[in-house]
């Protein structure tokens, strides 16, 4: 998702009764918050926020808000939903500075399954990380992280080391290659070997 703006109205005044007060007036209550500076209260039209919203990766993309004609850059770290129309009735916003690095978790997404004799072989691609959390540079921030899965056979596991990193981004995991997927082997070829196992032993016997 490329970088958003938002155009958003300054809020007045704080508490639960003015939240209500601003939803009921058909808007979203939010806060910008961070960077050790004091907590921009605004209210904005949901409509764009929830298109935002749908879209993937909206808790790991810089957005812009424009409050009342003051630009921030800002990472979405909360949004709160009502329990039953499911609309957003709150929204935090993370404000930080141009050389802080932000935490955020990153989509992965595999390419060329049908390349993977592993997976011809009837194997199963098994999930371990469908998020990666990364330490980024606000301009750093991957839309996804992708691994390429040519080559791989049953029993072979993915590292995090077979995807690239832009520049300025690093897993927050470093003592290890940690694991991202394996390709596990098909519900056949385990029985197969089961049955190979069951018959060594009755020889042995």
């Amino acid at each position: 998702m490329a970088n958003a703006t938002l155009t958003a109205e300054i809020r007045e005044r704080a508490g639960k009764g003015a939240a209500r007060a601003v939803r009921r007036a058909g808007m979203v209550p939010g806060v910008i918050y961070g960077a050790k500076q004091e907590p921009v209260m605004f209210q904005i039209d949901p409509r764009p926020l929830v298109k935002l919203l749908h879209k993937p990766g909206f808790f790991s993309h810089v957005l812009t808000i424009d409050v009342a004609g003051t630009s921030y850059d800002v990472l979405p770290r909360d949004v709160q939903f009502d329990k039953v129309t499911d609309e957003p009735i709150h929204v935090d916003l993370l404000r930080f500075a141009k050389d802080h690095k932000l935490t955020v978790e990153v989509p992965v997404r595999f390419i060329n399954e049908e390349k993977s004799p592993g997976l011809k072989r009837g194997g199963v691609l098994n999930i371990v990380r469908h998020d990666v959390e990364l330490n980024c540079d606000p301009k750093a921030i991957p839309e996804e992280l992708v691994f390429d899965l040519s080559g791989f056979e049953v029993g072979d596991s993915i590292h995090i080391s077979a995807t690239t990193l832009p520049k300025g981004a690093e897993p927050t995991i470093t003592d290890r290659d940690f694991t991202v997927a394996t390709i596990a082997a098909p519900s056949s070829l385990k029985s197969e070997d089961n049955a190979a196992g069951d018959e060594e032993d009755a020889t042995e016997e």
